[in-house]
């Protein structure tokens, strides 16, 4: 084996994808091993014994925690791998996987995914972080975060496919937000439909609602929609996959190293879990985590 990576622990989540997490195990273990790594490994019941036994992985000394499910699961493992020696890996079986598309890992081949992890290259890139909590991904603070809120509690369908029923369901009811924000010091006051702040550029299986933002510039993007009518905000919606909403007038973007976001009634959503209501202060770390990509 060239790699000089040895010790391996793989926790998984045996609810991803609908039980494809077990699965997707089964294949990628036997691969890493065969390779000549050392591999522990660990299956979380719930989130809480899965983080439980992340640290204690971390703790006994493995070289990479290994993820195997969503995004959800890769949020777990940045917690606790986040500005240590420790590399986090990822085998995608997840509903948005978009971690996974940032890194170009392969979403539906688990003996390929574990050949990334077999290479051993290792990219440094930012995290953003609120409080004592991080996230990769997207923060979602506003429309994006009541989809959020509907999509997770329902059971179908899979994917991309859920997000999209939830945003044609919230689109009856949801009205604009007022929003102060604080941007590296300068206060914006806005009414918006949604305010996101993006380590990286997509969210919700690829909607690419913080286009252009970089894992490694040390910033953070921070989209701002101001208020359209439904019909407008429906024709919008698919351009979002593209990237191509940059263009649209109500959209507004600002790159800075630490925002404040603060309206009434929103619990934002980062990585697809809920992370905490607003205000919330979100700022970047540069360089916070080791990835296998």
């Amino acid at each position: 084996m060239a790699s000089s990576l040895r010790e391996i622990a793989f926790l998984t989540n045996p609810t991803a994808g609908k039980g494809r997490g077990l699965r997707a195990a089964a294949l990628a273990v036997p691969r890493l091993r065969s390779a000549g790594f050392s591999v522990r490994e660990y299956v979380g019941r719930d989130a809480a014994e899965a983080a439980a036994l992340a640290r204690d992985a971390v703790a006994a000394g493995c070289e990479a925690l290994v993820v195997c499910g969503g995004d959800g699961l890769c949020h777990l493992g940045a917690q606790v791998v986040a500005q240590t020696d420790t590399a986090l890996g990822l085998i995608p079986v997840g509903t948005g996987n978009d971690v996974a598309r940032y890194l170009q890992i392969p979403l539906d081949d688990p003996v390929a995914a574990a050949d990334r992890i077999i290479e051993s290259h290792r990219v440094t890139i930012d995290l953003a972080r609120a409080g004592d909590r991080y996230f990769i991904t997207v923060l979602a603070a506003g429309f994006d975060a009541v989809v959020n809120e509907r999509a997770n509690a329902m059971r179908w369908p899979r994917g991309q496919m859920r997000y999209t029923l939830a945003t044609l369901a919230e689109l009856r009811t949801f009205e604009p937000l007022a929003y102060t924000l604080d941007l590296d010091g300068a206060i914006r006051r806005v009414d918006a439909m949604l305010v996101a702040v993006g380590n990286g550029p997509s969210f919700g299986g690829g909607l690419r609602i913080t286009e252009g933002a970089l894992l490694d510039d040390g910033l953070l993007d921070v989209v701002i929609i101001k208020p359209m009518s439904r019909p407008s905000l429906v024709r919008t919606y698919p351009k979002l996959f593209r990237g191509t909403h940059v263009t649209h007038p109500q959209y507004e973007h600002h790159r800075v190293r630490r925002v404040t976001l603060a309206a009434a009634g929103i619990v934002t959503y980062a990585d697809g879990e809920r992370f905490g209501a607003l205000p919330l202060t979100v700022e970047c770390v540069p360089g916070a985590l080791s990835v296998l990509a």
